[in-house]
């Protein structure tokens, strides 16, 4: 999930470089992104499953709501992201009532993100990266909707970026490609998928995307089933790493 330059809140419970910081301390240190300070947290959430760290990150991105207001699109789509995750993980446990409860308030969120004017870097990632991730596990009526909101914001991602896209780092570009070509083959746009898809077998030759586009190529049916996100994409550590560059 590409999450430009930085991601979400995280009190890493063993971070060498911090040891003597407070949680509040890492909070209020401005030279730290939101998205650094969370992102970790909200992963964990996502790929491990980890209640503990994901409802530690909604409190965090509480608490940042008061400390950076500035940055409250950027919050509200991390917020809403977590609201997305308990929806799926409602209904998969058979709780309508939970799951339609957690998924407006997450369609609700991103909707208010998406109209804030500061603060916003990260929301068109944010939003299209978690529905990227989770639309496949949604309700079957509620899918379509869903990879159309992904395919959406992942188009805002590539007209800010293309111009750059060869020279990003590999999480960056071949995230983007990846949420393009998926969610084009998703919603139907069948040679939007293939011209992205031709595009990551160029530019991410020789990496991890690189094998699952050539299935999809070789095999168009099977992009039915198969996953191009998330295959390059949230190592821990990396709020550890920030944090001892500070203290350099």
């Amino acid at each position: 999930m590409r999450v430009l330059n930085g991601a979400l809140l995280v009190f890493v419970l063993v971070i060498t470089a911090a040891a003597a910081q407070t949680p509040d301390t890492l909070l209020s240190e401005k030279r730290l992104t939101v998205h650094t300070l969370l992102r970790e947290d909200v992963f964990a959430g996502f790929i491990s499953d980890n209640a503990t760290r994901l409802a530690r990150a909604e409190q965090n991105i509480t608490l940042l709501l008061k400390e950076r207001p500035d940055q409250r699109a950027n919050l509200i789509a991390w917020r809403s992201g977590a609201a997305l995750y308990r929806a799926v993980a409602a209904h998969e446990a058979g709780d309508v009532s939970r799951f339609r409860e957690y998924y407006q308030t997450a369609r609700d969120g991103f909707a208010e993100a998406a109209t804030l004017s500061s603060g916003n870097d990260g929301v068109a990632a944010i939003t299209g990266g978690s529905f990227a991730v989770f639309a496949d596990r949604l309700p079957a009526d509620d899918r379509e909707a869903a990879w159309e909101a992904a395919w959406k914001n992942y188009s805002i991602l590539w007209k800010q970026q293309q111009g750059g896209i060869e020279g990003m780092p590999l999480h960056f570009k071949g995230e983007v490609l990846a949420g393009l070509a998926q969610s084009a083959q998703r919603t139907g746009r069948t040679s939007e998928a293939a011209e992205f898809l031709d595009r990551m077998l160029t530019l991410l030759a020789n990496t991890s995307y690189e094998p699952l586009a050539k299935k999809w190529k070789a095999d168009p049916a099977s992009a039915a089933t198969t996953n191009l996100t998330c295959q390059n994409c949230h190592a821990p550590g990396r709020l550890s790493a920030k944090l001892a560059a500070l203290t350099r």
